[in-house]
């Protein structure tokens, strides 16, 4: 006879399931604790892993007799706002994006390779070196620029503007011109537009050709930006020096053509050191796609040999002034790169496509054949 009281006994099976359960939630990585990781660990999406930016590491903005700056590696990339700025040495050492400089007075500012435009705005008395793909300057006074500019500079409503070409060096810049999609060759530093020009006046002319760099954007001070390893040197500069649209020392040029493989930026390279060793001047450099109608304009009878070449990748061209630089080219060549097929041809004038009113000698130099 049951009392009135007690519990109602559950069957065997029903206890056996619930002691299962307890186990397994007792049990180390049992299914109870299964589950609460399972609610506790939220989806991860690639937005939600990615560093966060914060827009004051990307920003100089008012100030006044400062020393600052970016390390390589800070960048990385990004946009950077400069702004408001006055009696301040600015050093960027790092491929960005794009930059703006707005309403800055009297400072020294080193911009490293821009992969977009860099813009001037409202800027007085300013020196600049700086590399980008497009350059602009508005309603600026007195700004004095070492240059390099994939396409040509522009200035607007600006007065008392000089340029001249980028020369500068420090280990991490040639793979931040990479980072950044510029080549050192490509540079029109001194083919500048402007927008508003004045009848009679000129609103921007270049730099003195012996303007030292230090001169105008000095090495930086602080310790921090002293771990840079910085040459002003114009023979380690990243950047072929050249003299643009200077006038030329003589009526001779000789055009030297490289075609694309693993040596040829350094065939380049070397060709430029031989030939300003020798008393030649490099006018310009260019880094250009060909197609075949280039190759029949350009290489005339020699086309049909240069066809396939052009198909392995852009040429790289440099124009020599000197009295004697076709031969001088053609010593160098059979000297120096005695191990390389090279055609060297004096056939008349040419034009390389992108040589602004260009039609030296041709030289050409192949390291495939």
């Amino acid at each position: 006879m049951g009392c009135c009281f007690s519990r109602r006994g559950k069957p065997a099976q029903d206890r056996q399931q619930q002691q299962k359960q307890q186990q397994q939630q007792e049990a180390p990585g049992g299914a109870g604790q299964d589950e609460a990781a399972g609610e506790e660990k939220a989806p991860q999406y690639s937005w939600d892993q990615r560093a966060k930016i914060d827009p004051k590491d990307y920003t100089f903005s008012g100030l006044k007799d400062e020393t600052v700056g970016r390390l390589p590696g800070k960048v990385a990339g990004q946009q950077f706002i400069i702004q408001d700025c006055e009696n301040c040495k600015i050093y960027v050492f790092d491929n960005s994006a794009t930059i703006t400089i707005d309403d800055c007075v009297n400072c020294q500012i080193f911009l490293g390779p821009i992969k977009g435009s860099v813009f001037f705005r409202d800027c007085k008395d300013c020196k600049c070196i700086v590399a980008c793909q497009q350059f602009r300057a508005r309603d600026c006074k007195k700004l004095e620029v070492f240059l390099c500019c994939a396409t040509q500079p522009i200035i607007e409503s600006s007065t008392g503007m000089k340029f001249g070409c980028f020369q500068y060096y420090y280990p991490e810049l040639a793979l931040q011109f990479k980072d950044a999609g510029l080549s050192i060759f490509n540079n029109t530093w001194s083919n500048i537009h402007d927008f508003t020009p004045v009848s009679g006046e000129n609103n921007w002319g270049l730099l003195p050709e012996n303007a030292v760099v230090q001169d105008y954007v000095p090495l930086p001070s602080s310790e921090e930006l002293k771990a840079v390893r910085i040459s002003t040197d114009v023979t380690r500069s990243i950047i072929p020096v050249t003299r643009g649209q200077r006038q030329k020392n003589s009526d001779e040029s000789c055009l030297a053509v490289f075609f694309a493989g693993d040596y040829t930026t350094a065939n380049a390279r070397k060709l430029i050191d031989e030939m300003i060793g020798k008393g030649f001047q490099l006018v310009q450099t260019k880094e250009v796609s060909m197609k075949a109608e280039d190759a029949q304009r350009v290489f005339q009878q020699c086309a049909s040999e240069f066809i396939s070449l052009l198909e392995k990748g852009p040429v790289i061209a440099l124009e020599f002034n000197g009295d004697g630089a076709v031969e001088g080219c053609q010593s160098i060549v059979n000297d120096v790169f005695s191990g390389t097929k090279v055609y060297f041809c004096s056939v008349g004038y040419c034009r390389m496509p992108s040589f602004k009113d260009t039609t030296p000698p041709l030289c050409l130099l192949s390291p495939f054949l």
